[in-house]
């Protein structure tokens, strides 16, 4: 059953990493992306139903074996995805850039792996939800906002984090709206930060950088899930030398694909 789980992750995240790259595609070279626009784009909606294909098979995942083995595999999407999206603009990835992405792995599976097991029923009050919502919100609007004075790839990255913040609040209201004792506020505000993060998710694709910007997402969505875990919900955090070694490696890795991933322009796909 472990090796099941392993491998319907992996598939799991292939299809996660080729949606991404469908989506960065068709958001390229947009200012400002809308989704009215993209959702009559037929290969950003094919990106959409690969991303939920991924998502199910990492729950069906979890359910087969161990979170030590599950997300480990879950982080090889931006391995994936990075060939992926490299083909559909006519190139091959360089291995400056595999390497770079490696590396940011190797720091996000050494996140997941050393971050404590919960254990009970999750609550969160209406005063937590406001909360959470303010917190990413601010979070997700200062990034926006240095967004605009930085390079492209750093716009890349600061856009792609500001997702991830905002997709890490969906994330907890999700968690507690599963684990915990269900409660309207959360089903009411679940919409909100999701809708948000995949508004900043396309703008962050139209930039570019596409590793960059994956990779950014990938680091900051697990982050900030376990940051209001630990704020709002009391659960521990990871202690130790080696957690600062494992985020020194995504954010050195990051920096490596920000310097050797190249500016994408818009084409048909090969």
């Amino acid at each position: 059953m472990t090796v099941l789980a392993a491998v319907t992750a992996l598939v799991g995240s292939l299809f996660f990493a080729l949606g991404a790259a469908l989506q960065q595609f068709e958001a390229l070279g947009t200012a400002k992306p809308g989704l009215l626009a993209l959702l009559r784009r037929p290969r950003w909606l094919l990106g959409g139903l690969s991303i939920l294909a991924g998502g199910g098979l990492h729950i069906v995942a979890l359910g087969l074996g161990p979170l030590t083995i599950v997300q480990p595999m879950g982080v090889a999407s931006l391995l994936f995805a990075l060939p992926i999206a490299a083909t559909l603009h006519g190139r091959k990835p360089s291995r400056k850039e595999l390497s770079a992405a490696g590396v940011v792995a190797a720091g996000l599976i050494g996140l997941v792996l050393l971050v404590p097991e919960s254990h009970g029923p999750t609550h969160l009050s209406p005063n937590g939800v406001f909360t959470l919502l303010g917190v990413s919100g601010v979070a997700a609007v200062l990034l926006w906002a240095g967004s605009r004075a930085a390079s492209a790839a750093g716009r890349a990255a600061l856009l792609a984090t500001s997702s991830g913040v905002l997709y890490g609040a969906t994330a907890t209201l999700m968690r507690v709206l599963v684990d915990g004792t269900w409660n309207w506020w959360y089903l009411l505000a679940l919409p909100i930060p999701a809708l948000l993060a995949l508004v900043m998710l396309q703008r962050a694709y139209a930039v570019g950088h596409f590793g960059v910007s994956f990779a950014s997402l990938q680091i900051a969505d697990p982050l900030t899930a376990v940051a209001f875990g630990a704020l709002l919900l009391g659960e521990p955090l990871p202690t130790g030398v080696l957690p600062v070694v494992a985020a020194a490696l995504t954010a050195a890795g990051t920096v490596a694909l920000a310097r050797t991933s190249p500016m994408e322009a818009h084409r048909d796909p090969a």
